[in-house]
């Protein structure tokens, strides 16, 4: 066995096997789990970061395990793979030490870094599978890996939104797993391969392909939260922060959105998904879930619940570029998946920061919060204005090619979308950024945890959002750097369409 063929399997392996260890720790055995979390998603970064430097030189790596007759476990590396992992072990890495800060002391932390741990082991090989079977696997382990966590405080609401969540999820599981098993029926494995494994079929009938490709992406968008199967998402708030941001920025939801892309490009190609004229319905979708997630965020006053309907509409703007078919917004799509994530996991971590320190958890309590909790406001006001995309941040250069690409490809009404949809962008972020820096603070906050040192919070709390928000500049200052999503959203772009 090379180096090729252990390293996708090894980035898969270095968070599962923490995890099992995990579980098996007293709950005193503080130390302990917090080495194997950390040496975990340290040596995940560091795999990925081999791989990545390796995958932009041409280098392949593959690993291919027989699963049964004919039928193999596939972790393959490419452009598109590497930009989602690399989301995942990056925000898992300041997950984990956000984690660690958030839930010191809480009951039950040996169960929780477990499902943790396989949380993003099944991320892992949902972003490097290699064929459709290999996704479906780690999809329908991401289910069962999540759901502890949606539950983990094991109230009755817990409880209610861990069934809803069930509900819907697996639901999606049985109608990707239809999808799959239809298409193996017409035409054998179908792996992943850029402009699509289906191109090689030219003769397949329209009908089942039509129907499939439904199947695949309705179950998709359950964890992709399209609307109407996005009724999930808002009730699992109810989970901790750190669960929160993963769901949103790393796990769940990107999951879905990226299987989407997986599907249209690497399943069906770019010259059968037009053929067959089954984006016009997706690009429908997209738009119907950016406008309805924007204005269903307005009229939220918990300030969680305002961040999550707010990921029902960022989220479709992958969908979108995908369905408006081009290089320049397949570019604004594949970029989102990356930038989307970063700019929501920032708002994540300041939204647990200001329920854990303030017991501010309502969007009418956020008044002078800037002038207890600087650097936390001030990590929620990038993430806040990445989201609107203003310029210099990262959520700009998503929007600017979503909106160049859809003029390209003469879809001027996706372009009055974007528009709209920034503009209820502002209105439900920017006066949350007003009222914490402009108006003045109440007496007394419901609680105020000051540590001793007279930070505003513990530095494992503050530390990732100012760390995320720096990257959220980083990204929109530093585009055209060969490291920066954009970049390889252009390579990716240049495989699928040889632009």
């Amino acid at each position: 066995m090379n180096a090729r063929f252990l390293l996708p399997l090894l980035v898969v392996l270095s968070s599962l096997v923490p995890g099992l260890v995990i579980f098996a720790l007293r709950e005193q055995a503080v130390r302990t789990r917090r080495l194997l979390n950390m040496a975990g998603a340290t040596l995940k970064v560091a795999l990925i970061a081999v791989m990545l430097y390796g995958v932009y030189h041409d280098a392949s790596y593959e690993t291919r395990l027989p699963l049964l007759p004919g039928l193999d476990l596939v972790l393959h590396a490419t452009p598109l793979a590497m930009l989602f992992v690399t989301l995942s072990a990056v925000l898992w890495f300041l997950t984990t030490v956000y984690a660690i800060g958030y839930l010191e002391g809480s009951p039950n932390r040996s169960r929780f870094f477990g499902f943790f741990s396989l949380c993003v082991s099944a991320t892992t090989g949902i972003a490097m599978a290699g064929n459709l079977l290999t996704f479906v696997v780690f999809y329908e382990l991401l289910t069962l890996a999540t759901w502890p966590l949606v539950v983990h405080n094991g109230t009755p609401e817990a409880l209610r939104a861990g069934r809803t969540y069930l509900a819907y999820t697996l639901v999606g599981g049985v109608l990707l797993l239809l999808g799959a098993a239809w298409l193996h029926a017409l035409v054998g494995t179908v792996p992943f391969i850029e402009g699509g494994s289906l191109s090689a079929h030219p003769d397949l009938p329209r009908g089942p392909l039509i129907a499939a490709f439904a199947l695949l992406v309705l179950g998709l968008g359950v964890k992709a939260s399209l609307v109407p199967l996005h009724g999930w998402l808002p009730l699992a708030m109810v989970a901790p922060a750190p669960v929160s941001a993963l769901l949103h920025a790393v796990a769940v939801v990107k999951a879905g959105a990226f299987g989407i892309v997986r599907v249209c490009y690497d399943v069906y190609g770019v010259r059968l998904t037009s053929e067959l004229g089954v984006l016009a319905p997706l690009a429908l979708l997209a738009a119907v879930t950016i406008l309805y997630g924007s204005v269903r965020a307005l009229q939220q006053t918990s300030l969680k619940r305002r961040l999550a309907y707010s990921t029902v509409s960022q989220v479709s703007y992958i969908a979108l570029g995908v369905a408006v078919l081009g290089p320049i917004a397949t570019i604004g799509g594949l970029v989102h998946i990356v930038h989307q994530g970063v700019m929501k996991i920032t708002l994540f971590f300041c939204a647990g920061n200001l329920a854990e320190t303030l017991g501010v958890h309502r969007v009418d309590a956020l008044d002078g919060v800037g002038r207890r909790m600087p650097l936390t406001m001030a990590a929620f006001t990038v993430g806040a204005l990445g989201m609107i995309g203003v310029p210099p941040t990262a959520g700009f250069i998503s929007k600017w090619y979503l909106g160049v690409g859809a003029l390209e490809g003469q879809a001027g009404w996706a372009v009055a979308v974007l528009v709209v949809s920034t503009l209820l962008n502002a209105a439900y972020f920017l006066p949350l950024v007003y009222a914490a820096w402009f108006r003045p603070p109440p007496e007394s906050w419901p609680k105020d945890r000051r540590p001793r040192r007279g930070l505003e919070a513990p530095w494992l709390l503050v530390g990732p959002p100012v760390v995320t928000a720096l990257i959220v500049l980083f990204m929109g200052l530093f585009a055209s750097l060969p490291v920066s999503p954009l970049t390889w959203g252009r390579l990716i772009a240049a495989r699928e369409f040889g632009w």
